[in-house]
């Protein structure tokens, strides 16, 4: 079978989108493209940016570092007015997030520690029980998962239990007394059909 077949990515030709949807569309997905452009060039160059862009509605939207108004007032050569508290802000901004970042980070961390020793006694807990039969375990230290489970074990080996003791009675190989000298107990099992 083979995969589907695309058309990959297409050259448009540079005009006018006229399905108003489609513009739309792409009007967002290719300011988001600016936008991402535009923080690769702070990000590496060390870039001052202004982008603004007037969507057909003509809402606007603008991205800027350090601001929009600190890279205007640059290019228009005007100097920064002394009570131009812009840039202070965006950096007071940026230091409350990374400080709320590194909490979060922190938090994390303690929470993948807390897990990890409680995976660590788990495993200590589950190496005890496995030193004895799961049927020798004290059923109060078993949690709600281990008694499922327990149960399930119990249940598929009562059916196998059936199962082996109505093929024996079928191939007349077993009688409830030959029964009775392989396992030391009388029994009075019904014939079961599975």
């Amino acid at each position: 079978m083979e995969g589907k077949q695309t058309r990959g990515r297409q050259k448009i030709a540079i005009k006018r989108i006229e399905n108003e949807d489609d513009r739309l569309i792409t009007f967002s997905k290719r300011r988001s493209g600016i936008y991402k452009k535009a923080s690769e060039l702070v990000t590496l160059c060390g870039a001052e940016v202004a982008v603004l862009v007037f969507s057909p509605a003509g809402k606007a939207f603008s991205f800027g570092h350090p601001s929009i108004e600190s890279v205007a007032n640059r290019f228009l050569g005007q100097n920064i007015a002394p009570n131009d508290k812009t840039q202070p802000l965006v950096e007071a901004h940026r230091k409350v997030r990374i400080n709320e970042l590194n909490q979060q980070h922190n938090e994390l961390l303690s929470e993948v520690e807390a897990e990890r020793d409680r995976g660590k006694l788990l495993k200590e807990g589950k190496s005890e029980k496995s030193s004895q039969g799961w049927w020798e375990v004290p059923i109060d230290e078993l949690s709600l998962q281990e008694l499922k489970q327990m149960n399930v074990m119990l249940e598929e080996f009562h059916k196998n239990l059936y199962k082996k003791i109505n093929e024996l009675r079928r191939n007349g190989g077993a009688s409830s007394s030959s029964f009775q000298a392989h396992t030391g107990h009388a029994t009075n099992i019904p014939f079961c059909q599975l």
